[in-house]
């Protein structure tokens, strides 16, 4: 179809919307914003007649790619390390996926724009397409690899699991609250713009350096959908920016969005990538590198610093901090301990990092072997079990770390805890921002202005309060998290599945007693609060206690 003859048909769509003058419609999603003044233009003009056969093509060439995967053998070739985090990944993803799909009718009910409402009408569409093909490459994965188990529960497991739970997070935030806030600045403007280049970009990447190739096919194709998302979102923003009176509304969830991607997705990519690799080759980026070009110049430098010519305050400050945690204070390292630390509850085996992780590891990120080396090795000498307890519940000099009410990653970066009794409740924050999230964003006013339509976060939030005070074989037989026999677990601290010995069982967790430390710590006098607190920000880096820390700090 020629240019002219699109935009006759783009424009021959427009003139078929239409809003009744005899009643006045329902809002179903409301927004806070205004878009009285807006321009209504939509720079990249989408007709379905166009967009079926690309995607039918793109489909054709993923599926063909399932089944040359099959008869050439891949899965004899992929590095274990790299597949089991993928049964992590897989069963996250496709979440945020459909949620992103339930966003559109929120933005189209809230943006008054019939050129836009096609756009977002395709887009709706790919999402759907993005979650069924990743819920594909699931299956096929556990129809084909050498440990289909936890593969086969992801759909569970991603509801009821600690790390899921934070993925849940992510994805609600695309269709809670201010439709404009979900629907497009956290989805279209920031996670779909800037953390998009991580996710599909460098993750395909890191498989395909494992043996993987199917996950890039599949994520490339999901990726160059995303220019079309781009736009979406942009031309939202630039009817925003049209009104003064929302400048004050952008500002508030650009910062809230941009932090919130980041504490989530930089933890996950950031330890699928570093952690899950067997790729040690020096030339090779490390997360951080791919983070300061993808994001950092790619997002941040070209597409959010020259918003400033409409007025427009960036949070250059988080942008900033952000970086500070990814390069020096180790934000992606403390996640993947903090998940290595946890294996008795997950549903995927993490393989112990050795000689030539640590030669990596120390050559990309100088330092890291003082601050994480001693711990993993102590994560490989208590692999099996018999004689030790699993290394969550032995005397390593880890901390286990209170939980982030607002991102749901835990505080790792000890220091920048924030501890404040919001609602009658002590909670916890890995971050000013974060608390700032919670207690001044999402409310019903901000500055002074109403927001109704804002919504609060709540929930169950923290996933260690649900299994306070249990015996730790019970909370992993509930949660499903046990092979075929009944007894062997599925998470397993190493890889060796060909010697039962190795294996750890139920009866090796018993009574094993697990605690939430946020009950805890509404439990505590006054003066014990206030002395843990302190105690708990003087520790780390690697989750080391206070003790441990000054120890290290001396060293």
């Amino acid at each position: 179809m020629s240019r002219q003859s699109l935009s006759k048909a783009h424009q021959k769509i427009t003139e078929l919307s239409w809003e009744p003058t005899f009643a006045t419609p329902a809002t179903r999603f409301g927004t806070d914003y205004k878009f009285d003044k807006a321009p209504k233009k939509d720079p990249l003009k989408q007709i379905l007649r166009s967009y079926f056969p690309m995607e039918e093509e793109k489909d054709n060439r993923v599926f063909g790619a399932m089944d040359g995967a099959i008869r050439g053998n891949m899965f004899r070739q992929v590095q274990e390390r790299w597949m089991e985090w993928q049964k992590l990944f897989l069963s996250i993803i496709p979440f945020p996926e459909i949620s992103a799909a339930r966003a559109m009718p929120m933005a189209i009910d809230a943006v008054p724009n019939p050129e836009i409402h096609n756009g977002l009408a395709v887009q709706m569409i790919d999402e759907v397409r993005h979650s069924t093909i990743q819920m594909n490459l699931k299956r096929l994965y556990m129809n084909h690899y050498i440990d289909p188990a936890g593969f086969d529960i992801t759909e569970k497991a991603f509801s009821n699991n600690y790390a899921g739970t934070i993925g849940r997070q992510f994805g609600e935030g695309f269709i809670t609250g201010d439709a404009i806030t979900a629907a497009n600045i956290y989805l279209t403007v920031v996670a779909e713009t800037a953390f998009t280049n991580t996710l599909f970009v460098a993750m395909p990447s890191e498989a395909a350096a494992n043996g993987d190739y199917l996950l890039p096919t599949v994520f490339h194709s999901v990726q160059s959908d995303e220019s079309r998302h781009i736009s979406n979102g942009y031309s939202i923003l630039l009817m925003a920016l049209a009104d003064e009176d929302n400048r004050q509304l952008l500002e508030r969830d650009l910062r809230y969005a941009w932090w919130n991607n980041h504490c989530v997705v930089d933890a996950a990519i950031g330890t699928f990538i570093e952690y899950g690799t067997k790729d040690r080759r020096k030339e090779r980026d490390s997360y951080a590198e791919m983070w300061r070009r993808w994001i950092y110049d790619d997002y941040y430098r070209s597409y959010l610093i020259p918003l400033e010519k409409y007025g427009l305050k960036i949070p250059h400050d988080l942008v900033e901090e952000a970086w500070n945690r990814i390069i020096n204070k180790g934000y992606v390292h403390e996640t993947a301990q903090f998940f290595a630390t946890g294996w008795p509850v997950n549903y995927w085996r993490i393989d112990a990092m050795t000689d030539v992780d640590f030669e990596w590891f120390e050559y990309k990120y100088p330092g890291w072997y003082s601050k994480y080396g001693k711990w993993w090795e102590n994560y490989n000498r208590l692999a099996y079990p018999g004689l030790n307890k699993p290394i969550a519940f032995e005397d390593v000099g880890y901390q286990y770390p209170h939980r982030c009410w607002t991102c749901m990653v835990p505080c790792l970066i000890r220091e920048d805890m924030v501890t404040e009794k919001v609602d009658g409740t002590w909670k916890t924050y890995c971050s000013e921002t974060c608390a700032w999230t919670d207690m001044k964003a999402f409310r019903p006013e901000y500055e002074g202005r109403a927001t109704p339509n804002m919504g609060r976060l709540t929930g169950h939030r923290e996933w260690e309060t649900l299994h306070h005070n249990r015996d730790l074989a019970d909370i992993v037989k509930d949660l499903g998290y046990v092979r075929d026999d009944g007894k062997t677990l599925i998470p397993q601290p190493h890889l060796h599945l060909d010697d039962p010995k190795k294996l750890w069982t139920l009866d090796d967790l018993r009574g094993i007693n697990f605690a939430s430390p946020n009950i805890l710590l509404n439990q505590m006098s006054d003066a014990d609060r206030e002395a843990h607190i302190a105690d708990y920000k003087a520790g780390g880096p690697g989750g080391r206690t206070s003790a441990a820390a000054a120890a290290f700090a001396s060293a």
